[in-house]
């Protein structure tokens, strides 16, 4: 890898760095371990701050550095997090976010616009770090000579006095200090978890001093710690350093304890059973070269037995106790798996994915059409082939279509911040919950539903959550919740936005719409109807402006883009009690599985995934229902939708068409059977035509137009056909 590649690793990394310590902040007072979330924010700041020092970033080692030790006093209990600092954090992770940005621009020094933005973060950062009670260092740290209350001990009186107590080896590596690590701060916020009862520092490792380097350290401890914590928990004390350090922690009383503990405090590294064992010092080097040999001489074991296992070996011998030889062998497994693991993943450029995508669309039209003239010649060894050829592709698509498909959790934690930020400007107290966020879908349709969701969250707090007063008078909880949930449904996902808050008025909406001349005051209009209304352009019910909402503009827009990505739109709600925007979109927008039918000499495309079953139409001419298994039926008439010149067939089809919850039946002459459909985008001439979602070419050369079926279920129920262009 070269320079330039690793400098893009580390921007990406970096990226990813930040989002996890703005999640661990804003979610760092519902952490069930509020030290562990601590910890993350720690880790996150250390690791971009090492890696810039790789590639001599030092505005931003500088700016991290000051986060770091704020984090650091944190972590040892010196300073208390409390808003004000997790606020500051936040404008911290935005500064360094702003940096990397910059550096992905190409610059790599500081910028002058926005340096005194960081020296004004700098500066409040350390305030926090000066404004709090000094650091509470444990008695047993406090060592001097004018400290006779403390008790000096050697190492022979600590091993002695240990048996009682936790036992910690601690020798830190010489680069500690050169990688800003103090080795003091460490057993600080060790004294946090219990209490060091004695502690002997070792010089052996002392230079004379003509050779001793100031900025590398020589020191080891020996300490005995009462504790009532986990080894896990003491352990945690000393991650950022175990890579560079040895570190043993013996637990108090059983040796078998002992043994089990440290295999598992091991480094992460690949490592036979044996090599384990000596390495934490359950057997010797000795008694481990006479149970190898045992394991390899042939004359102790018949010609057809298998070689035994090195741990039986061990036990049998009474060399170790077998919980010893589990814990290894649970060790092994964890190594291998991990390091499995981390081999299966690799970052790929998404220009490369849709390049792939792209040729993939070409191999099945050229496949389509492979398969088309097989067909007009019969020939069946051709036939044969192509229909090898077809399932392949179908294999290859789907491959193809896997790596695009992206998880929308990413999406939905930006929302965490813009939740906790709007929240104080609004003066209202609202949390989020998060649902679903597993579910996938294509990377492209989760970077374009980004900002359509942020428009529908900041409008749900600003006019759907009430103010806390409100709330409190109508029996609610004053803390208002923003509710994000995804789950997959008939090939597409659904994405909902609710709220707790007062709900839509039904007549407020009606007053303003009519009032707008939208809708003829006669007309009658289901509640969902009216609901939809807020979708109109220039339509509000705001009684005052405010930088989030209330012009009358984004609601339509939101509409908008989402339909631009063959999605659509509903609203739910109940005065009093909520409301619920919910968001349904196609999983992907490149290749789906569609149904091709014909009317007339046009063919159409439906996708599959919208199809409940096809049934022969069995209706007098000119009705716009059929009954279907004693359910009304509403129809839509292709012919008569787009106009399509022409008597219709002898004996038609109705396709049934189910979309969320609505269902409807499209009136064709001919199906013509599934297709793998390449949806081709339209021209921008067409934009304005309702109910084609796009096209696609057939094997013949022909094109297809693609069915718009949430458009079609608009125009059921009487209404007739829709005007195709505006």
């Amino acid at each position: 890898m070269n320079l330039d590649e690793a400098l893009q690793t580390f921007i990406a990394e970096s990226r990813e760095l930040l989002e996890e310590m703005e999640n661990a902040l804003l979610n760092v007072d519902l952490a069930g371990d509020q030290n562990e979330a601590i910890n993350a924010i720690f880790r996150a700041a250390h690791t971009i701050k090492g890696s810039a020092g790789l590639f001599s970033l030092d505005h931003i080692v500088a700016f991290t550095h000051v986060v770091e030790s704020l984090l650091d006093k944190v972590r040892d209990g010196s300073v208390t997090l409390n808003d004000e600092m997790v606020v500051l954090l936040l404008s911290c992770c935005d500064y360094l976010s702003g940096m990397i940005d910059a550096l992905a621009a190409g610059r790599t020094e500081q910028d002058p616009d926005t340096a005194p933005e960081g020296e004004m973060l700098q500066h409040q950062l350390r305030r926090h770090m000066d404004g709090n009670t000094a650091p509470q260092i444990p008695a047993a740290l406090a060592v001097h000579a004018d400290t006779p209350s403390v008790e000096r001990i050697d190492k022979d009186h600590l091993e002695r006095m240990s048996s009682d107590y936790w036992h910690i080896s601690l020798r830190f590596g010489r680069v500690v200090l050169q990688n800003g690590m103090d080795p003091i701060a460490f057993l600080r916020y060790l004294g946090k978890l219990g209490k060091i009862v004695g502690i002997a520092t070792l010089p052996d490792a002392l230079p004379p001093a003509e050779e001793m380097d100031a900025e590398l350290c020589y020191l080891g401890f020996e300490i005995a710690f009462d504790s009532t914590a986990d080894r896990e928990a003491i352990a945690g004390v000393f991650e950022f350093v175990q890579e560079d350090c040895e570190i043993r922690i013996i637990p108090p009383h059983s040796k078998v304890s002992e043994y089990v503990n440290l295999i598992r405090a091991l480094p992460e590294q690949a490592a036979r059973l044996g090599e384990i064992l000596v390495r934490c010092g359950s057997v010797t080097q000795q008694e481990l070269d006479g149970a190898l040999q045992q394991q390899s001489n042939p004359d102790q074991r018949r010609d057809d037995a298998p070689p035994q296992q090195l741990g039986s070996i061990l036990v049998d011998g009474g060399n170790v106790p077998p919980v010893v030889v589990e814990a290894a062998l649970a060790k092994q497994k964890q190594v291998s798996e991990q390091k499995a693991q981390e081999s299966r993943s690799i970052r790929v450029d998404s220009d490369k994915l849709d390049r792939l995508i792209d040729l993939v669309g070409e191999l099945i039209i050229a496949g389509a059409r492979a398969n088309m003239i097989g067909q007009h010649i019969q020939n069946s060894e051709l036939l044969e082939c192509t229909s090898t050829l077809t399932g392949l592709v179908e294999d290859v698509r789907d491959a193809a279509l896997e790596l695009r498909m992206v998880k929308i959790g990413a999406t939905f934690n930006r929302f965490q911040r813009v939740v906790h930020d709007v929240a104080r400007e609004l003066g209202k107290d609202i949390g989020l919950i998060v649902d679903g966020e597993d579910s996938e879908l294509d990377k492209t349709v989760v970077e374009k539903i980004g900002d359509p969701l942020m428009h529908l969250v900041r409008n749900a707090m600003d006019h759907g959550i009430e103010p806390a007063e409100v709330r409190l008078a109508a029996g609610k909880p004053a803390k208002g919740m923003i509710k994000l949930n995804a789950f997959h449904e008939s090939g597409s996902i659904v994405i909902e936005v609710s709220d707790d808050g007062g709900g839509l008025r039904k007549e407020k909406i009606l007053a303003k719409a009519i009032e707008r001349g939208l809708i003829d005051a006669e007309r009658k209009l289901t509640d969902s109807e009216i609901y939809n209304l807020i979708f109109e352009a220039g339509f509000s019910t705001a009684e005052k402006i405010t930088n989030l909402s209330g012009r009358g503009v984004g609601m339509d827009v939101v509409k908008r883009n989402i339909q631009a990505l063959r999605g659509s739109v509903d609203v739910g709600s109940k005065e009093g009690q909520g409301t619920t925007v919910t968001v349904r979109l196609p999983l992907t927008l490149a290749i789906i599985d569609g149904f091709l039918v014909q009317v007339g000499a046009s063919v159409f495309v439906i996708p599959l995934d919208m199809i409940e079953e096809c049934i022969e139409y069995a209706t007098e001419p000119g009705q716009d229902y059929t009954n279907l298994r004693g359910q009304v039926l509403p129809l839509v008439r292709l012919r008569e939708l787009f106009r399509i010149g022409g008597a219709a067939t002898r004996r038609e089809s109705i396709v049934v068409l189910k979309f969320g919850n609505h269902r409807a039946g499209l009136v064709v002459d001919t199906l013509l059977g599934e297709f793998q459909t390449v949806i081709k985008p339209l021209s921008p001439v067409f934009s304005e035509v309702k109910c084609i979602s796009g096209s696609t070419i057939l094997g013949s050369g022909e094109v297809a137009l693609i069915l718009d079926v949430a458009a079609l279920m608009h125009t059921v129920g009487g209404r007739g056909a829709v005007a195709l262009a505006a």
